[in-house]
């Protein structure tokens, strides 16, 4: 630690914030929230026997030290988010395990939104804040906004409960879902840091409801009034974020393992999803330095529709390696085909006929066994000998003609296809880092595709039901679902509820179809 830093850490405050941590150049290289400023950065220049080595390079590497004071540890936890998501950390990135990240989910597009939390944000048109590195507190933090700005955790019965409008923790039904919806957009600009205008927006409402004289309304927002001001006495994480930094070290022994010149930054996964050869859909993830970086997740649907994922697969592959695809997503450093030696195949066959030369390899489903083409997957032909003759405990491998086939966890098998668990056998394998990040990137491939499928072949579901109507049109169908929501939300309404919509004669067909067996 140098002195001006040193200097500067004696005026470190007691209240709570976020910091950030600087490198020589001045890039922001961390970003971390505190209850206790004071208490929480002098923790990295103190004793570092307890530090795993990636803690200890980014200790080592800063050289200054900023903040940024919050009334409340709350204002603290959704700063970090914010701030996190702006400047793009590498040491948020690279020491993070992306398992933990949580995100708020809100779809405003409902007519009752319920706020929830996913660890998987899904391609359904709901609004997704985040990702928060730790659960426990932004929950905890929604919890205590509830008192504030009532809202849904679930989707709402036709008729909730009277118990929790009465407490002040859901909305008033007979309000309408439009001022449910404003009271919603409060509270996600709260989540966007927006506190203190908030405050002043309750203050002013509350005056006016007084001087109105509609006293009741006035308490009302007295009380929110207070919950808001009762958070900056809450004790959301305390002074004891512990710095345990992942000691994840999946992308060196991965480099080892396959002999590849530079560390793989940017791995692509990819996966097929469809249903009999309907609603074809491929998913690519991007894993940036062992994190999963949405941003740059992209998705194909096929041009041709194809019970045949080799077929599938390759399309997806030559389509990615366009000139254009190339020019704005850039290049990977590693392509990881959820499949079996097909898939790989078809990939490798798209790539050769784009002229891309990237180590690829592929990841089998149930065993998670890797398959490497010993030519053509860009793997050294030296690293290919060495695996073939590689003998560890608890990794199996295994020569079938051109393929080479490694099995990382030998002994262990997953309860599915999709597991992230492993279970059975006595044998530990020494690639466990390595075989946990494949997961991620197969599960979260996966996860993707299925996704972007399932809203495919809802939305095929829905216009098909509306379009059998006779007399119903495109202009119609639209103003229905959008309306509603969904075909679901139609369904639910009676004759009268549709006919505000789209008039009696036109609400009188729809409900009669739809409520035909």
């Amino acid at each position: 630690m140098n002195t001006a830093l040193e200097t500067k850490l004696k005026t470190l405050p007691r209240s709570p914030g976020v910091y950030f941590h600087k490198s020589k150049s001045g890039e922001i290289i961390y970003v971390g929230k505190a209850a206790v400023l004071k208490n929480r950065v002098r923790q990295y220049f103190q004793s570092s026997k307890n530090f795993d080595p990636k803690t200890m390079a980014l200790v080592n590497e800063i050289d200054d030290t900023d903040w940024v004071e919050t009334e409340s540890e709350i204002d603290a936890l959704f700063l970090e988010s914010e701030m996190v998501k702006r400047y793009m950390p590498r040491y948020n990135i690279l020491l993070r395990d992306d398992k933990s990240q949580t995100y708020v989910r809100i779809d405003m597009k409902s007519e009752w939104p319920h706020v929830s939390f996913t660890r998987n944000p899904a391609d359904d048109g709901a609004e997704y804040f985040g990702p928060f590195y730790n659960g426990l507190p932004v929950k905890k933090a929604l919890r205590l906004l509830r008192q504030v700005y009532p809202h849904y955790t679930k989707p709402p019965a036709k008729h909730t409960s009277r118990l929790e409008e009465e407490l002040g923790l859901s909305p008033r039904q007979s309000e309408g879902s439009e001022a449910y919806k404003q009271n919603l957009k409060k509270l996600i600009s709260y989540i966007k840091g927006n506190r203190v205008a908030l405050t002043r927006e309750l203050e002013t409402s509350m005056r006016q409801a007084a001087a109105m004289q509609d006293f009741e309304k006035a308490a009302e927002l007295r009380n929110r009034l207070n919950h808001m001001r009762e958070l900056k006495r809450r004790v959301m994480f305390g002074d004891r974020e512990f710095l345990d930094i992942s000691k994840d070290k999946a992308l060196s022994d991965l480099t080892a393992l396959l002999g590849l010149k530079n560390t793989p930054k940017r791995i692509e996964g990819y996966d097929i999803s469809h249903m009999g050869g309907t609603n074809v859909v491929a998913s690519m993830v991007v894993f940036t330095n062992g994190v999963s970086n949405r941003s740059e997740y992209r998705k194909f649907k096929t041009k041709l529709e194809h019970n045949d994922d080799t077929y599938n697969m390759h399309e997806t592959l030559h389509r990615r390696f366009s000139e254009k695809n190339i020019k704005s997503w850039g290049m990977p450093d590693l392509v990881l085909i959820d499949g079996g030696k097909g898939q790989l195949d078809a990939a490798l066959k798209a790539m050769e006929e784009r002229n891309v030369a990237v180590p690829t390899i592929s990841i089998a489903k149930r065993e998670e066994e890797i398959i490497i083409h010993s030519t053509r997957s860009h793997i050294s032909e030296e690293t290919v000998e060495k695996l073939r003759s590689l003998k560890v405990p608890g990794v199996g491998i295994f020569n079938e003609g051109a393929y080479t086939v490694v099995n990382l966890h030998l002994g262990q098998r997953n309860a599915g296809a999709h597991s992230k668990n492993l279970g059975g056998g006595m044998s530990v394998s020494p690639y466990a880092d390595i075989t946990k990040l494949f997961q991620r990137i197969r599960d979260e491939s996966h996860r993707f595709a299925v996704s972007y499928h399932s809203v495919l072949k809802q939305k095929k579901q829905t216009a098909s039901a509306l379009e059998d109507i006779p007399g119903i049109g495109p202009e119609t169908r639209k103003k229905l679902i959008r309306t509603f929501g969904s075909l679901r939300g139609v369904m639910a309404k009676d004759v009268a509820e549709i006919a505000a919509v789209v008039g009696k004669a036109k609400a009188e067909r729809i409900y009669t179809h739809l409520q035909r067996p």
